[in-house]
């Protein structure tokens, strides 16, 4: 399995900690304090609360597992994060 074949799917609850996450997948841990430090992934990443990701659950799965905290998050900020990161990927 290869880097084409592997997408990273965030829960996280912050526009922050999605950025912080989704920059460690791509270009590697932005604090320089971790073991990806400078590790370049350019792994692919969305959270789970993107309509190209939550489209694709099952709706009673993701009412279940997702719904509840879906209400209480900015999901709009939180995807505008991530999709900043991923813009800078390319």
């Amino acid at each position: 399995m290869g880097r084409d074949d592997v997408v990273v799917l965030l829960g996280t609850p912050t526009p922050e900690s999605s950025t912080l996450y989704a920059e460690t997948m791509t270009t590697g841990d932005p604090t320089w304090a971790g073991p990806l430090a400078g590790s370049n992934l350019n792994l692919p990443v969305y959270h789970i609360t993107e309509n190209q990701i939550s489209q694709q659950v099952d709706p009673s799965v993701y009412a279940a597992e997702v719904g509840l905290a879906e209400m209480a998050l900015d999901v709009e900020d939180i995807a505008e994060a991530v999709q900043d990161v991923r813009a800078r990927r390319t």
